[in-house]
């Protein structure tokens, strides 16, 4: 499932306004009655059973049907789904619902990017208050840690997006390429194939902050350190970082990638007709490629991601995905505690499984079910086995910035430049990481930058 590649150019239209937005309202208006709920399990239990109502924003398809589960399931529990909008603009909404003290769902699903800035300004319900970090073992570390912040555990992983590589296996075997193991492969792969035709692209890329985080963290990266609530630091210049565009800088700079933008549909088109050949993308991608590219059913297929020298240790990232959070706003948190942990750790992770989502919980992740799904749009492959092997090779440790979502809506600016111009991507990283800086001091944060 999609959740969040498509939404991101419309993060440049809002992010400067919604950024701003969270800095100057921290967690002005978050407090409530419930914001400091406690309680365990059987506490979640009895509130299931008794009458209440609670308001879930969520955009996942799935989410309709998990809902009516739910209901039937607890039938004296009330939840009214809305579909607030999907990226800043459910972002917007929800801050300023947060700002004005009233407003709020009890639950929110929230991209693992953005995250963070709800959490470090205590708009949150902190779900250790109410005994759901026992379900730490339930999910991978490093999904875990994307929704563990400063010390509290702040939302339930929803779905995931440990990256792979989605390749058109009739176009790979018309041009004789092999199926990269290593990043090196990969590179020689798309000088290959746009030698040999060039109008073919073995992928594109305009230019997705995304996908360049993603990237840097699947080379070991850790450009993004947050200490506390205010203390930021920002090197886009580690050695992960360098890692990346020192491969990513010879398609940039070669132009091997091709420069149709992702999502359009002119991208479409190329992924149909094998124009645009392989895509490094998160585990929700095989729900697009069939309802998208349908004339590509039986060609495609799927491989671990790349490594970055020969024989190394699978590795990957998350691209992609979110979480669900309580509000601390809400007047009925241990009911939406307990949807929370149906709709992501209960039976709602297999209804969303079923119906195209790619779930966090290892026991979905791991079921016979899931695993010997062989989808015939890939060609009889078991795809999941090949997604849910990343899922457990994700590279802990990463964090976001606080204002992660202003600092994607500038990347176009200062990063993006570099696509344009086929010029230095290492150069282009610096001015965003400058850019991205400036706004987190002028917004109160202490930001070092290396």
């Amino acid at each position: 499932m999609r959740t969040l590649p498509k939404r991101t150019t419309a993060l440049a239209a809002a992010g400067v306004a919604l950024a701003a937005t969270l800095a100057a309202c921290s967690s002005g208006g978050s407090s409530s009655s419930s914001g400091g709920a406690t309680g365990n399990a059987s506490d979640i239990a009895a509130a299931l059973q008794k009458s209440s109502t609670i308001t879930v924003w969520a955009w996942a398809p799935q989410t309709k049907d998990i809902v009516a589960a739910f209901e039937k399931q607890y039938p004296k529990v009330k939840v009214n789904l809305v579909n607030a909008g999907t990226g800043t603009d459910e972002y917007t909404k929800l801050q300023n619902a947060i700002k004005a003290g009233s407003g709020a769902p009890d639950v929110a699903q929230i991209e693992y990017y953005a995250l963070p800035q709800f959490a470090l300004g205590g708009s949150l319900a902190n779900l250790s208050n109410l005994g759901m970090d026992s379900l730490k073992s339930d999910y991978s570390g490093a999904v875990w840690g994307s929704v563990d912040i400063n010390g509290q555990l702040v939302a339930l992983p929803q779905d995931t997006g440990p990256m792979a590589l989605f390749y058109n296996k009739s176009i790979f075997d018309k041009y004789g390429l092999t199926v990269p193991t290593t990043w090196d492969e990969y590179v020689a792969d798309a000088k290959k194939l746009h030698a040999a035709d060039p109008k073919e692209y073995l992928t594109n890329d305009t230019g997705d902050p995304g996908f360049v985080t993603s990237m840097i963290w699947d080379a070991g990266g850790q450009p993004y350190k947050v200490s506390g609530t205010q203390n930021v630091s920002i090197n886009l210049q580690d050695a992960g970082s360098k890692k990346f565009t020192a491969a990513w800088n010879q398609l940039i700079q070669g132009g091997l990638l091709s420069p149709i933008s992702s999502w359009s549909d002119q991208w479409y088109q190329g992924l149909a007709n094998g124009s645009i050949a392989s895509l490094v993308t998160g585990a929700w991608m095989p729900g697009d490629l069939e309802s998208g590219v349908a004339a590509g059913s039986g060609d495609w297929r799927v491989a671990p991601m790349p490594t970055w020298q020969s024989g190394g240790a699978p590795a990957t990232a998350e691209n992609g995905g979110s979480a669900d959070a309580v509000l601390k706003q809400s007047k009925n948190a241990l009911a939406a505690a307990g949807f929370l942990q149906y709709m992501n750790q209960g039976a709602g992770a297999s209804i969303f499984a079923n119906e195209g989502g790619f779930p966090s919980v290892n026991s979905v992740l791991n079921s016979a079910s899931f695993l010997n799904d062989a989808p015939a749009y890939f060609g009889g492959q078991k795809i999941n086995q090949v997604l849910s092997d990343a899922a457990k090779s994700v590279i802990p440790g990463w964090s976001y910035l606080p204002f992660q979502v202003y600092a994607n809506s500038i990347f176009a600016d200062t990063a993006g430049q570099a696509y344009a111009n086929k010029s230095d991507l290492d150069a282009a990283l610096k001015a965003w990481q400058t850019s991205s800086a400036q706004y987190g001091n002028q917004q109160g944060f202490k930001v070092t930058s290396n």
